[in-house]
């Protein structure tokens, strides 16, 4: 058996786009890493209904979103909607609405847009942030680094420069109207988060802090109770690190992290009370592990180190969450988004 994953990547210095690589789920192997969807950018993505890509994508001095169709292993563009100034740092797609939501870390907008039935793409509402922002270098302005679905179909949305989560309605014509707000603690500098599978707990990744924190999520008020922060590296780490991508095993009793610095996924095992404790750190084998994903049935998991070029395959424990190295030194040009395909 076999399953692809889809790698979004920089394309700042060998990278053409896009790059699909196989995993053989028989022999515990990536092969055949080849590029799937020429452009320039596409750091993040999401794969839709249909064999359809959604992605961030830059020409030249304009950015913004892109849908593509790899349908029979050929890649077309759909629909580009561009617009002058930098490209965003994350795309979440809604399949329920037909909608598709970009977060600019550069710009501080969140922006809506509509995926019409061929899979052409419609700016339908942009919400900028603004206020207060944290104490280190990095947050001089709002940042915003994630926007996505919460369990009760809101929009939540990750603001690195000002340690905040923002939840959003969203209306039937995409607009969107802020509910609730959760400020962490000064210098947090929130990034990605992932939604425990019962929909009444979230885990919130630091980048700037390198701390993991766990909330109870009110869907009533879309308010948030804070439980607990711990650490995603040792306690004695000096040298720079930033927390990168948070993943959950379906199951809810395992998260996994990626921490560019030490180089390592952290994995956390989910507690009765829904805390987190901390069970194991591995090497990624490489530098600046910005993205990973499970297998479908979550048997491996796949790393991408976005400064050495190289993807990691791990084989999983389903019963401990522990993970053992595989496979290493995968060839792939500035991976940074890893999306299962099939």
């Amino acid at each position: 058996m076999s399953e692809q994953f889809l790698i979004g990547t920089y394309t700042k210095k060998d990278s053409k786009g896009a790059y699909m690589v196989t995993l053989d789920t028989d022999k515990g192997e990536l092969t055949d890493v080849k590029l799937a969807i020429p452009s320039q950018k596409p750091a993040y993505l999401q794969v839709g209904p249909m064999q359809r890509v959604y992605a961030v994508k830059q020409v030249d001095d304009q950015a913004g979103v892109a849908s593509y169709s790899l349908a029979n292993g050929q890649s077309e563009t759909i629909s580009t909607v561009l617009e002058e100034g930098p490209a965003p740092a994350y795309v979440g797609l809604d399949e329920k609405r037909h909608l598709l939501y970009s977060a600019n870390y550069h710009t501080a907008k969140v922006e809506v847009f509509k995926i019409a039935e061929d899979g052409k793409l419609t700016l339908l509402d942009t919400v900028t942030h603004q206020g207060e922002t944290g104490p280190e270098p990095e947050q001089e302005a709002p940042h915003v680094h994630y926007a996505d679905l919460t369990p009760d179909q809101r929009l939540i949305v990750c603001d690195l420069g000002m340690d905040l989560i923002v939840v959003y309605d969203v209306a039937d014509d995409g607009k969107l109207t802020a509910v609730s707000r959760f400020k962490f603690e000064p210098g947090f500098g929130t990034r990605h988060l992932i939604f425990h599978p019962n929909g009444k707990y979230v885990y919130v990744l630091g980048e700037l802090s390198s701390k993991l924190a766990v909330l109870k999520y009110n869907a009533n008020d879309a308010s948030f109770e804070h439980l607990q922060t711990i650490k995603t590296i040792p306690a004695d780490w000096t040298a720079h690190n930033g927390a990168a991508a948070i993943r959950m095993s379906k199951d809810g009793k395992f998260i996994y992290t990626s921490n560019r610095g030490e180089n390592t996924i952290a994995v956390f095992e989910v507690q009765p009370d829904f805390t987190v404790k901390h069970i194991q750190s591995i090497s990624t084998e490489g530098d600046f592990p910005r993205d990973f994903n499970l297998s479908s049935d979550e048997s491996y998991l796949v790393a991408s180190n976005q400064n050495t070029d190289n993807l990691t395959l791990y084989k999983r424990d389903a019963n401990s969450g522990k993970l053992t190295l595989l496979q290493k030194d995968v060839a792939c040009p500035e991976p940074v988004c890893v999306q299962r395909f099939n």
